[in-house]
C-alpha cells in the first residue's frame, strides 16, 4: 500500500494540469508570434541596436513592478481572477502593437503588456497548487513545454502571416491579440480555480510596487532561497540577453530575415518541446533539481560560446537588396530609414546556418531545464502561503534582468560588434555555474532521497 502511495506520489496528475497547460500554451501562441518579430518590427521604423535593446526592456520593466503584485493577489483572491486581468492587460498590449504607427506607440504597447504581465506567475503557482513535490519540476517544466510548442507554432504563424500580408508587420501583432483574447476566453470558462478557499488570504500583505526592493532583498536574505533568486537574476541577465539579441545577431551576422528567425526558433521550440515536456520530470526525480541547475548552466555557456564565433556567411537564400526591401515594404516604416548594418551578399552558404543550428542544440536544452529546476527548488524550500508570492519575487527578478539586459546587450552590441554580448555571456555563464556548486547546497528536500538510500 505505501509502495502504491508513493508511486502515485511520483506521477504527475496530467488531467489537473491540462487546462493550464492549454491556457499558457494560447497565451504564449501571441507572444511567440511576436517575439522573433520583435527586434525587426522596431528595425523597421529606424530603431538601432541600442534602440531595439530598450523597446525590449520597456516589457520586463514593467513586468518587475506587475509581477509581485500580481503574484500576491493570487495568494489572496486566488489564481482565476487574477490570472483573467493579466491576460485582459496582454490583449490590450498586442491590440495597441498592432496598429502602432510609430516607434512611441510599439514602446507604449509592450509598457502595457508589462504592467500587467503576471500570466505566468500566476500559471506557476496554479501548477505548485496541483502539485507534489516530486512532481513539481515536471509540471512547471510544462510551462516550458508550452514555450517550446509556442516556439514551434507561433514563428511558423507568423511567417505565414507575412507572406499572405506582403511582409505587413501590424498582421501577426494583431493575430497575436486574438490569441491572447482566446486565452481570457478560456480562463473565464474553462480553468477551475486551484487555490482552495481555506488557503487564500495566509499572506495578508500585498506588495505594492514602492516595496518591490525592499521584498526582494528580504528574500535574497533567505538561507534557503537566497542564492536560487540570485542565481535566477543573474542566469537571467545572460539568457535574456542571447533571446532578445537572436534574431537581430541572426540577421546581421547571417542575413536571416523574419522566415530565417522563424525557423531558427521552430528548431529551438522542438527542443524545448521535446526536453520539458517528456525528460525533466524523469531527470529530476534521477538527478535532482540541484544537479539540473548545474547541467543548465554548464550547456548555456557553451551555447553561447558556439553561438558568438558563428561563422559570418550569409545564408544561401540571403539577397541585402530583397532584406532592404522587406524592411521598407513594411507600412510600419513611417520613412525611416534602416539602422542596422546587413551583411554583404557575396559570401554566401551554409556553414553559419548549420554552426547556429548546432549552437542551438546546447543553448536550449540548457535554457529547457535551468528556470523550472530553479523555480522548483524555490517552491520546494518555501511555506504553501507564501508561493505565489515568492514566484513573484522570482518572477521581479527575472524582469529586472530582462530590463536590465536588452540595453546592456544592444549597447554592447552596437559598440562592440555581434560577437560580444554572447562570447561575455558564455564566459560568465561558466562562472555562475563555478558559484552555484559552491554556493547551491543540498537542502531539506533532498532529505528523503537520502534517507532512502
Amino acid at each position: 500500500m505505501a509502495q502504491a502511495t508513493a508511486t502515485s506520489a511520483d506521477k504527475l496528475d496530467f488531467k489537473r494540469i491540462l487546462p493550464i497547460f492549454i491556457i499558457v500554451l494560447v497565451d504564449l501562441l501571441g507572444l511567440t508570434i511576436i517575439i522573433p518579430l520583435l527586434p525587426l518590427y522596431a528595425a523597421a521604423f529606424g530603431a538601432d541596436a541600442f534602440t531595439v535593446g530598450l523597446m525590449q526592456a520597456a516589457y520586463p520593466l514593467m513586468q518587475l513592478v506587475g509581477g509581485p503584485i500580481l503574484g500576491s493577489l493570487s495568494d489572496r483572491y486566488g489564481r482565476k481572477p487574477v490570472l483573467i486581468v493579466s491576460q485582459l492587460g496582454t490583449f490590450a498590449g498586442f491590440l495597441l502593437l498592432g496598429v502602432a504607427n510609430a516607434l512611441p506607440l510599439v514602446f507604449l504597447s509592450r509598457i502595457i503588456d508589462g504592467l500587467t504581465g503576471g500570466n505566468i506567475v500566476v500559471a506557476q503557482a496554479a501548477i505548485t497548487d496541483s502539485t507534489t513535490e516530486r512532481t513539481r519540476t515536471q509540471g512547471l517544466g510544462l510551462i516550458g513545454a508550452a514555450f517550446g510548442l509556442g516556439f514551434t507554432l507561433g514563428p511558423a504563424i507568423a511567417g505565414i502571416a507575412l507572406v499572405a500580408s506582403n511582409n505587413d508587420y501590424h498582421v501577426p501583432a494583431l493575430i497575436a491579440a486574438g490569441f491572447s483574447l482566446l486565452s481570457v476566453l478560456l480562463t473565464a470558462f474553462w480553468f477551475e480555480e486551484t487555490l482552495p478557499a481555506d488557503r487564500r488570504g495566509k499572506s495578508q500583505t500585498v506588495r505594492p510596487a514602492t516595496n518591490v526592493i525592499r521584498n526582494i532583498l528580504t528574500a535574497l536574505r533567505n538561507p534557503l532561497i537566497g542564492a536560487l533568486l540570485a542565481l535566477m537574476f543573474l542566469q537571467q541577465v545572460v539568457f535574456g540577453g542571447f533571446e532578445s539579441l537572436l534574431a537581430l545577431f541572426s540577421l546581421t551576422r547571417l542575413g536571416m530575415n523574419a522566415s530565417g528567425n522563424a525557423l531558427l526558433f521552430l528548431f529551438v521550440g522542438i527542443i524545448l518541446v521535446l526536453v520539458q515536456g517528456k525528460y525533466i520530470g524523469v531527470w529530476s526525480r534521477r538527478y535532482g533539481d540541484r544537479r539540473l541547475i548545474y547541467a543548465g548552466l554548464g550547456l548555456l555557456a557553451l551555447g553561447l560560446t558556439m553561438t558568438a564565433v558563428t561563422p559570418p556567411q550569409t545564408v544561401p537564400w540571403y539577397s541585402k537588396a530583397e532584406m532592404l526591401r522587406e524592411l521598407s515594404q513594411s507600412d510600419t516604416r513611417a520613412g525611416e530609414s534602416v539602422n542596422v548594418p546587413l551583411p554583404d551578399d557575396q559570401n554566401r552558404g551554409w556553414l553559419g546556418f548549420g554552426w547556429i543550428m548546432a549552437a542551438m542544440i546546447p543553448a536550449a536544452i540548457g535554457g529547457a531545464i535551468l528556470s523550472p529546476s530553479i523555480n522548483s527548488l524555490i517552491t520546494k524550500r518555501t511555506s504553501a502561503a507564501h508561493i505565489g508570492g515568492t514566484l513573484g519575487v522570482s518572477s521581479s527578478l527575472v524582469s529586472a534582468a530582462n530590463a536590465i539586459t536588452p540595453v546592456l546587450g544592444g549597447a554592447l552590441f552596437q559598440g562592440l560588434g555581434s560577437t560580444a554580448p554572447f562570447l561575455i555571456g558564455g564566459a560568465v555563464m561558466a562562472a555562475l555555474l563555478l558559484a552555484a556548486i559552491r554556493h547551491v547546497r543540498p537542502g531539506p528536500e533532498e532529505a528523503p532521497a537520502g534517507a532512502e538510500a
